[in-house]
C-alpha cells in the first residue's frame, strides 16, 4: 500500500508539474507582451480561451519540428508551413472559419524557451506589426517542446474566436476538469 501511495503522489506531482510550467511560460509571455503594448499605449490583450485552443493545437504540430528559417519568427517570407489539418485544429476548438478570419497565428521557435528571448521573437521580429496592432483584443498562448504559438484575436465577429453555433461549452474538457478527473482517479485508487 505504501507503495502504490508513493507512486500515486510521483504521478500527480509530474502531472501538475507539467501544467505548471506550460502555464508559467504562457502567463509570462503574456505579461511581457502585454508590457511591450503598455509603453507603446496599447490596450492590453485579454485571455481567450479558445485562441488558447487553437494555438495549442498548432503548437502539438509544431512538437519535435526542428527550428530553421522556415519556421516561426524567422520565417523568410513566402516559406510559410500551411496546416493542411487546419480545419481539424478548428472543429477539436469547437471553432469554425469564420470566426478566425481576422485572427493572427505566430509560431516561435526558442531553444529552451528562454523567457526574454521568446519575448523577443514576438516583439524584435516580423510579428510585432501584429502586436503593435490596435484591432487585436484577445490572446491564447501555448507551448510545445521549443514551440510556442501565440494566436491574436479581435473583437469582430470574423475574429472573436466564438464557438461554432451548436456547441457546447461543457464538450470541451479544460485543464482544471482534467486535474479533477485525476484527482478523483487517484481517489478510487486509494479507496481499492
Amino acid at each position: 500500500m505504501g507503495l502504490r501511495l508513493a507512486l500515486l503522489y510521483f504521478v500527480l506531482f509530474v502531472f501538475l508539474l507539467g501544467f505548471a510550467e506550460s502555464d508559467d511560460m504562457s502567463t509570462q509571455l503574456l505579461k511581457g507582451i502585454n508590457d511591450y503594448r503598455a509603453g507603446l499605449n496599447l490596450s492590453s490583450l485579454t485571455e481567450n480561451s479558445n485562441a488558447a485552443c487553437l494555438a495549442e493545437q498548432l503548437a502539438k504540430q509544431f512538437k519535435g519540428q526542428e527550428c530553421s528559417n522556415t519556421t516561426g519568427s524567422d520565417t523568410v517570407p513566402g516559406t510559410e508551413e500551411q496546416f493542411p489539418n487546419y480545419m481539424d485544429f478548428l472543429n477539436h476548438c469547437h471553432l469554425n472559419a469564420t470566426v478566425t478570419q481576422d485572427a493572427e497565428v505566430m509560431p516561435a521557435c526558442v531553444p529552451g524557451l528562454t523567457p526574454d528571448l521568446v519575448l523577443t521573437n514576438f516583439t524584435k521580429s516580423q510579428y510585432n506589426e501584429y502586436l503593435n496592432d490596435t484591432k487585436y483584443a484577445g490572446v491564447g498562448i501555448a507551448d510545445e517542446g521549443n514551440w510556442v504559438v501565440v494566436v491574436l484575436s479581435t473583437d469582430t465577429p470574423t475574429g472573436n474566436f466564438s464557438p461554432a453555433s451548436g456547441s457546447s461549452w461543457a464538450a470541451a474538457i479544460s485543464p482544471c476538469h482534467q486535474l479533477l478527473l485525476l484527482l478523483l482517479g487517484c481517489l478510487f485508487l486509494l479507496m481499492i
